[in-house]
């Protein structure tokens, strides 16, 4: 019986490392913004404080024009799905294998975090702990988890959008932008809110599927005029939507649930991506810079993952160091962020040679049946699903850790062998 593909060797050589340069700079820029978005620290009158010192400031909302950079990692991650998908399918693989390693590449390493932040919320429930101070932690750690839920959705289409961009690639994309905008349009019309999530099904795959056409080359064909054209009428387009339209100036807000300015946005900066791609190509060619991004991509679901817990524990070891905690917002407090950082860097560094291991795959059984594989795959999608519609609690906590532990067992368990 045919056994699960094994992963192919990596080629630096042959790879783009703009584009792990784009990756891991995307989730970089994303511990950036959470950290100066978690304040906690004593106020001058001894009292505890906690709050968002970003976005209390008068330039957030225009910051967040440039610090929103996720559309430019599923455009990259586009790049990479296809062209994984381009190699299994070279080397004899099917759909279903290819989907159940990319579901696994996403569930292992989040099986951690869910069984931590379950035990520690139920720990926190037995010994009495202030529940308004539990609260606004695990809301901070749960804020990143939409990324689970949209990626999982993406890397399950991979083939059947890999089918359609060869057979159709401008009506993929016109398909998608459609139901993107009549999602927004039904949702902006009726007010309900939650009618926007159905775009995790379509904004997402849109900018993936920008990803494919990176790969293909259409980027490169353009001149520089015309990429930077391009990218300067999606910022004018989205400026007149967010002007004369119902969306938020505010580009983290267009982000749950997901928006038309973010399809924008994604296109623009694979423009720009693109037109950077010469010096970028010169960093990259620096050993400093090859070790750096390595270091960081090899264990990238890690850092996402857990940057906001880290960040969360080292500011309540802080309140325990007189001086160390400044009220938030204040001088004192934005001239404490780089040190915060730093051992930020420091702790996830240390605690990624304990969870690495969950981010690779090592050697795999065949695929589970169709059946099995959905199962698992809806057992990783619902947690993070969950925490992003209502914000994690104890139960999600629990119940993610259970269904995690269901999915990584399902994947891993694969097609049982017939008896011969």
């Amino acid at each position: 019986m045919r056994t699960e593909l094994p992963p192919t060797t990596s080629d630096v050589s042959r790879r783009d490392l703009t584009l792990d340069l784009a990756r891991v700079t995307a989730v970089c820029f994303v511990v950036i913004v959470h950290l100066l978005q978690v304040g906690v620290g004593w106020g001058p009158d001894g009292s505890l404080i906690t709050s968002r010192p970003a976005e209390m400031q008068p330039w957030f909302d225009a910051a967040t024009w440039f610090g929103q950079i996720m559309p430019l990692f599923f455009v990259v991650g586009g790049f990479a799905s296809a062209a994984g998908w381009a190699t299994w399918r070279s080397r004899g693989g099917d759909a279903r294998g290819f989907v159940r390693s990319r579901t696994l590449r996403l569930a292992q390493p989040a099986l951690p975090l869910f069984v931590f932040v379950a035990v520690v919320l139920v720990a926190a429930a037995a010994i009495g702990v202030d529940p308004s101070l539990v609260d606004a932690a695990v809301v901070g750690v749960g804020m990143p988890l939409w990324f689970l839920a949209a990626y999982l959705l993406c890397q399950a289409v991979v083939p059947l959008a890999a089918r359609w961009h060869e057979r159709a690639p401008r009506g993929t994309l016109v398909m998608l932008l459609a139901a993107v905008v009549a999602v927004d349009a039904v949702r902006f019309l009726s007010g309900i809110e939650e009618l926007g999530y159905l775009n995790l099904l379509f904004v997402w795959p849109l900018i993936q599927q920008l990803g494919f056409w990176y790969r293909d080359g259409w980027f490169d064909r353009r001149s520089a005029v015309s990429l930077l054209a391009l990218a300067t009428s999606c910022y004018l387009v989205v400026g007149a939507v967010v002007v004369w339209g119902p969306y938020s100036d505010n580009m983290l807000a267009n982000l749950n649930p997901p928006t038309l300015p973010l399809v924008l946005f994604g296109l623009a900066q694979a423009c720009l991506l693109r037109l950077a791609k010469p010096a970028l190509t010169v960093l990259m060619r620096t050993r400093l810079a090859q070790g750096v991004v390595f270091a960081i991509g090899s264990r990238l679901m890690t850092v996402y993952l857990w940057h906001l817990p880290v960040i969360l524990i080292i500011s309540g070891i802080a309140l325990l160091i007189p001086g160390a905690a400044p009220a938030p917002a204040s001088p004192q407090w934005w001239a404490t962020r780089p040190l915060v950082f730093l051992a930020t860097a420091i702790v996830l560094g240390l605690l990624s040679l304990i969870l690495i291991r969950f981010e690779a795959l090592g050697d795999l059984p065949p695929a589970p049946g169709s059946v099995i594989l959905a199962i698992a795959w809806f057992c990783a999608f619902l947690p993070p699903f969950a925490v992003t519609l209502q914000g994690m609690n104890t139960v999600l906590a629990v119940g993610g850790a259970v269904l995690y532990t269901a999915s990584v067992v399902l994947l891993r368990r694969g097609r049982r062998r017939r008896a011969s």
